[in-house]
């Protein structure tokens, strides 16, 4: 049995991917046997009884302009580092480089534990987007690379993700960890539920489900559907999720005039009615450039539900076009054209989206068990003190 700490920016309520990968990273290697912790800033003072793993919160303040991410300085926090003294560890898992990274490198350093990190997101992207300067994006992923450069072992959610990392400027191994999925099935009642909710009749239903955030390129998936509506295309479009550019959205689509075909629906904390959607969906379109291997196209999948996603993409690297998905460039008419002939052959939808199921889906129970022999590995190299030494300002 393993001592396990996740540490993450992003917790309960979960807003975003890594979120949701970290709740699936404690809850499986519970049900392998480990003890987990989750270190997280808090996000509010609900109740937070009933989790097989330890949840330990310390303060944080809202990030300006992005309410749904908090920071904070956890080694500040009393109460958080009384409970932690309390906490045996035998390997700390970062899921960011940044608050809880911070202080995951801090706790590994001072108990001289092995510090796994996770690459997960395209930094320079986010950087470029809030500094709009090219040379302070640079030296943001500097700090990144830096980062990852003190740590044991770095892992990478796909190839793709890890050229990204390697193109940053990091020179060390990266181990490919992919996300998996809960496989599970889904209740002709939640499906009902949804027709019911959004009164979707029977024309077919185009799904995103993601941040409300143009970085996920929903303009191109916008200005698609405005293509299809001007041919005479019949069709839903659904926006689940919430995000920073949400009230843009909702002006751009009555913008193009699609009010009456496409609706966001805001964030779906109920995992039965986002399965619902998933399973009405014909199709989940997810053409975003900065994602790198998408939970929710693996919970589509799950569904049966096929995604179409932008060729060359690194989100799109488990697609094959024609296969188990399909594959348009980045521009809103080739979006269109691909989004219409699938909509066109309904069986060959569906046998797509057979395909999708078989296929991208992998159970989280074999991702953790290859995750738990990287982590006994390190565990190892420990005890023989042949780790990194992690050179911090100890507090």
């Amino acid at each position: 049995m393993l001592r396990i700490g996740q540490f993450t920016d992003t917790f309960l309520p979960i807003v975003d991917g890594v979120g949701r990968v970290v709740k699936a990273y404690a809850e499986n290697l519970c049900l392998l046997g480990h003890q987990v912790a989750v270190v997280a800033p808090m996000y509010d003072t609900g109740f937070r009884g009933g989790f097989p793993y330890e949840l330990v919160e310390f303060n944080a303040k809202a990030l300006p302009g992005l309410k749904q991410y908090k920071i904070g300085e956890a080694v500040l926090d009393p109460h958080y580092r009384s409970r932690m003294r309390m906490i045996e560890l035998d390997v700390i898992h970062a899921h960011s480089p940044f608050t809880s990274g911070s202080e995951a490198l801090r706790l590994a350093a001072v108990r001289k534990l092995p510090l796994v990190a996770s690459f997960h997101s395209k930094y320079y992207d986010d950087f470029l987007k809030a500094t709009h300067s090219e040379s302070l994006a640079r030296m943001g992923v500097k700090i990144v690379v830096n980062y990852y450069n003190r740590c044991d072992e770095v892992w990478a959610v796909g190839k793709n993700s890890a050229d990204v990392l390697s193109s940053y400027g990091y020179a060390g191994e990266i181990q490919v960890m992919p996300n998996g999925a809960e496989i599970r099935s889904v209740s002709p009642a939640d499906v009902a539920e949804v027709n019911r909710r959004w009164s979707l009749g029977e024309d077919p239903v185009i799904l995103f489900v993601g941040q409300m955030d143009w970085k996920k390129n929903i303009l191109t998936l916008l200005e698609g559907c405005a293509k299809m509506k001007a041919r005479g295309g019949r069709f839903r479009l659904l926006l689940a999720g919430q995000g920073m550019d949400l009230g843009k959205i909702r002006q751009k689509i009555d913008d193009l005039n699609l009010q009456d075909q496409a609706e966001t629906l805001g964030h779906i904390s109920d995992i039965s009615l986002l399965d619902g959607l998933y399973a009405r969906a014909s199709l989940f379109a997810f053409p975003s450039l900065y994602d790198n291997a998408p939970m929710v196209v693996r919970e589509a999948a799950v569904m049966g539900t096929p995604a179409v996603m932008v060729r060359g993409s690194t989100a799109a690297e488990v697609i094959r076009d024609g296969e188990n998905g399909y594959l348009c460039e980045n521009d809103a008419e080739d979006l269109a054209r691909v989004m219409e002939g699938a909509l066109k052959d309904p069986e060959q939808l569906k046998r797509i989206g057979e395909n999708a199921k078989e296929t991208i889906p992998v159970p989280w129970s074999r991702v953790l068990e290859k995750a738990v022999e990287r982590y006994e590995r390190l565990v190892a190299l420990g005890r023989e003190g042949k780790l990194k030494e992690k050179k911090i300002r100890i507090v």
